[in-house]
């Protein structure tokens, strides 16, 4: 389970919460221009946009779930078990595994325009990375933080929605969350004015009704109120702040969802800058907001560059 969100203040800033039962090691990935990227099924792409993003790193190859590029283009994959569906390849069509998808579309595309062009073009198959990584059931948020889609591989096709609150969740397929939100779209942020019994008043009653809980449906509801509520400072540090309170109203706590014997946590929440190709991020032991600054790297290189997740809690003693 996770959640996508996109945020503006002076910047634009894009980051999920990854929500599973366990972890594949994952680092921060920068992949330089000149990174010979290979595809099973179509031509490789040798020169591209460089890339930053959390990746599964398998054999020198980025498996990434979330990532932005130095143009400002950014995607995130979440789990979208029972209706994702891929397909044979097709002759006329750019045939990419899921795996591939992030990596191919931030390649070759600088926005969401040139993104949605391409994916006219594009035919996700049912390819495997390998016989001990067999494919996630997965949609996709692709971004520029001046406007959002969401990309589903279904079995009438690949769909592509407008997403205007830039906000995505796992199940069910997108146009029923955002269907599921109009349940709570009279919600607001203020008191309700009119109170029958002063005795009973409390105060932030306008959102009474807001979902809590973990499922995705009350997730996506959530995180859209929140977002669109969300006030904060224009300077980075705030605004980056602000980002993962936003993710930290959607977050999952040890115990409380449980998969047979494990615990469903946020792995980690990662925050973008778009603009300034800044990859922000904590973990479920490691509060502390962690930042890589893709252009400090040479970004003309050919050798993936990665960073290992600080996982252990910091605390500042103070006395």
């Amino acid at each position: 389970m996770c959640t996508a969100v996109v945020f503006k203040s002076e910047d634009y800033y894009f980051g999920r919460n990854l929500d599973l039962e366990y972890s594949y090691n994952e680092a921060v990935a920068i992949t330089p221009r000149n990174f010979n990227f290979t595809f099973r099924k179509t031509k490789n792409v040798n020169l591209h946009h460089s890339i930053i993003g959390m990746a599964y790193v398998n054999d020198g190859y980025p498996l990434y779930y979330d990532a932005i590029n130095e143009k400002g283009l950014g995607i995130a994959g979440l789990n979208f078990p029972y209706n994702a569906h891929y397909f044979e390849e097709k002759n006329d069509k750019i045939n990419l595994a899921p795996f591939e998808f992030i990596p191919y579309i931030l390649s070759l595309c600088s926005d969401v325009k040139e993104a949605k062009a391409l994916l006219t073009k594009i035919n996700i198959c049912n390819i495997n990375f390998s016989h001990a990584l067999p494919n996630t059931p997965l949609h996709w948020i692709i971004t520029d933080g001046k406007a959002s889609i969401t990309v589903e591989s279904l079995k009438d096709g690949l769909i592509v929605y407008d997403n205007r609150f830039g906000v995505l969740t796992n199940n069910p397929p997108f146009n029923l969350q955002v269907l599921h939100w109009e349940k709570y779209k009279n919600l607001s942020a203020y008191d309700t004015e009119n109170k029958a019994l002063n005795e009973y008043f409390t105060r932030a009653d306008g959102a009474v009704g807001l979902p809590g809980d973990w499922s995705s449906m009350s997730r996506y509801a959530k995180a859209v109120f929140v977002k669109e509520n969300s006030r904060c400072n224009v300077d980075e540090k705030e605004s980056v702040g602000q980002f993962f309170h936003i993710l930290s109203s959607v977050e999952m706590v040890k115990g409380c969802i449980r998969i047979g014997d494990k615990d469903d946590i946020t792995v980690y929440s990662s925050c973008c800058n778009l603009d300034k190709g800044l990859y922000y991020y904590t973990t479920y032991y490691n509060r502390q907001i962690n930042c890589i600054d893709m252009h400090k790297e040479n970004l003309d290189a050919t050798k993936l560059i990665s960073y290992h997740l600080q996982t252990k809690e910091n605390i500042f003693y103070q006395n």
